[in-house]
């Protein structure tokens, strides 16, 4: 589905920035995706921003508060998964192992979400929607395309989110010894988990976003054009597509994808 205005519970439906610099990652992404920006108010003395590709939604941004930036929350992309009922996913994910940094609230008459972290650490938010219902676009250029945990310990996490989001899972034999893991809600496909190799032992366990760009080549030029690093140089997945890992001016990293035609 390359535009949608509905999603079914546990298909990943949105995604967030989260910086200290609003204006600064505006120009970075503005520049690297061609995206518009739409700000909102979001309450007193607070700002929502609508990020667009063509007029399309395909996420958002909001500057990180005083609070959280003593707290060391660090400026990052947070995805998030749709669900029929975010009160009943927080109360499996504490069953299940989990924690609930930030039980379900709402969201003005949005929606109502909260902030589920896995038995490794890795955070992810819960989206149930009300008149927001998610992206206009996804799987298409300049949009968000997947979501990727990467954690030190794949059968933890895979028992997690089978009990707390209802996903099942199919392994991927990557050769070499490794496989992939593929999340699905039903019959679609939704994420992916990965272990994390020992290389990147001090890197936290996390959901990443990809985002789908014409050539990631270029893209990741652009990124570094615009005060930005490249992490993982562009690199092709066999029978799949080319990706690069990427951060932006103000510390956010996030994946650069083009699929095989």
């Amino acid at each position: 589905m390359a535009t949608g205005t509905k999603y079914a519970h546990g298909v990943f439906s949105w995604t967030s920035l989260s910086t200290p610099d609003p204006a600064a990652a505006k120009r970075f992404y503005g520049g690297l995706f061609g995206w518009e920006f739409e700000d909102m108010p979001a309450g007193p003395d607070q700002t929502y921003t609508f990020i667009r590709s063509k007029g399309r939604s395909v996420g958002g941004l909001a500057k990180l508060t005083k609070e959280m930036l003593a707290q060391g929350v660090p400026t990052h992309w947070m995805p998030f998964v749709n669900v029929t009922s975010a009160d009943e996913v927080a109360k499996k994910a504490s069953q299940s192992g989990g924690k609930v940094p930030y039980p379900p609230m709402d969201v003005m008459d949005v929606g109502r979400m909260a902030l589920i972290e896995d038995p490794t650490g890795a955070k992810v938010a819960i989206w149930q929607a009300k008149t927001h219902p998610g992206a206009d676009l996804i799987n298409e250029t300049g949009a968000m395309c997947w979501d990727e945990l990467m954690t030190p310990d794949t059968e933890a996490a895979g028992r997690f989110y089978k009990a707390t989001l209802g996903w099942a899972s199919e392994a991927v034999d990557m050769g070499g010894g490794s496989s992939y893991t593929i999340f699905k809600a039903g019959d679609k496909q939704v994420g992916g988990m990965m272990a994390r190799p020992p290389r990147l032992k001090d890197v936290p366990p996390h959901w990443a976003t990809y985002f789908a760009v014409a050539s990631v080549d270029d893209s990741a030029k652009k990124v570094t054009t615009l005060g930005g690093k490249v992490f993982q140089p562009p690199t092709d997945i066999p029978n799949i597509g080319r990706f690069s890992v990427c951060q932006d001016a103000q510390g956010a990293v996030f994946s650069l994808f083009t699929g095989k035609m």
